[in-house]
């Protein structure tokens, strides 16, 4: 639908393996786009490259890529490269750019139909509050907030609302021990498939926002941060229902400005429980804002 903020990971195809997608403002996040809309653009061309043929779809699997220089809003320009087109796992890799920079987001991908093998699922689904019992982080701040200059973006005003599941309040001074927290998110406008399914790739939006588990362990700061990504590992193992994806973040390590976190993306709705729809790793490093 147009109009609609997911239409910027549409992409049109120019020929000989280059595609086209345009990137609304309301995706800028301090400097640049929002890492996970621009590895969905990645995702959306490689796969339109490589189901150019007849024959089976396949389902995207693993994603890795690196964020060599910002990508801009505006129209940017997709360069798809299919490594290997096999009957049941392919491989493809893929340039996201402003339009005349030869660098931007890199990333490789692998495609997959399903085949035999094992079924279980090791990581735990928390105990949190449910969604709707929680304050938004657009509701307007308390008093014990004190006097914080707010200044929210698009992205957070029209894209994703987000409401806490586990973790303290930014302006909160209680001593902090781990290093985990975990939000509720949903799409403003469900970017929602034919089968009535959230678009996987919209998963890699929510999986780009763990600077949040750093912060947790942290505490407030003197000084504002800003923590761009370095790179975004995504595996996917499905779709989920439309509405509220519960995402939990843990960070393992920060030193020398960078950090290493991960996440795990559920969908409470499953059709057994709450599913496990993605896990992402992520490298962050730090800068502040002024």
């Amino acid at each position: 639908m147009s109009g609609i903020p997911w239409d910027a990971t549409t992409v049109t195809s120019r020929g000989g393996g280059c595609y086209t997608a345009t990137i609304g403002e309301e995706w800028v996040l301090a400097l640049a786009p929002q890492g996970g809309v621009v590895a969905a653009i990645a995702a959306r061309a490689m796969a339109a490259e490589l189901h150019t043929e007849e024959g089976v779809r396949q389902a995207l699997r693993s994603t890795h890529g690196v964020f060599v220089t910002p990508v801009p809003a505006g129209e940017v320009v997709v360069d798809v490269e299919v490594l290997r087109r096999g009957r049941s796992i392919s491989q493809a890799r893929a340039t996201v750019r402003g339009a005349g920079s030869a660098t931007g987001y890199t990333a490789l991908a692998v495609f997959g139909t399903a085949r035999p093998g094992f079924e279980f699922t090791e990581a735990a689904y928390p105990e949190v509050p449910d969604p709707d019992a929680q304050p938004s982080f657009r509701d307007p701040l308390p008093p014990e907030a004190g006097p914080v200059e707010r200044d929210l973006m698009p992205f957070w005003e029209r894209i994703i609302e987000g409401r806490p599941a586990i973790g303290h309040p930014f302006w909160d001074p209680t001593p902090r021990t781990a290093a985990r927290s975990a939000n509720w998110f949903r799409f403003d406008h469900q970017p929602v498939g034919a089968d009535g399914r959230l678009d996987p790739y919209a998963l890699f939006v929510l999986a780009d926002v763990m600077p949040n588990a750093v912060f947790e362990r942290i505490g407030p700061t003197e000084r504002r941060w800003f923590a761009p990504s370095a790179d975004l590992t995504v595996h996917l193992f499905g779709s989920a229902s439309p509405g509220w994806i519960l995402a939990d973040y843990r960070a393992h390590l920060a030193g020398d400005g960078y950090a290493s976190v991960e996440a795990n993306l559920w969908d409470p709705r499953g059709a057994d429980g709450p599913e496990l729809v993605a896990y992402a790793t992520q490298q962050m490093f730090f800068t502040p804002f002024d």
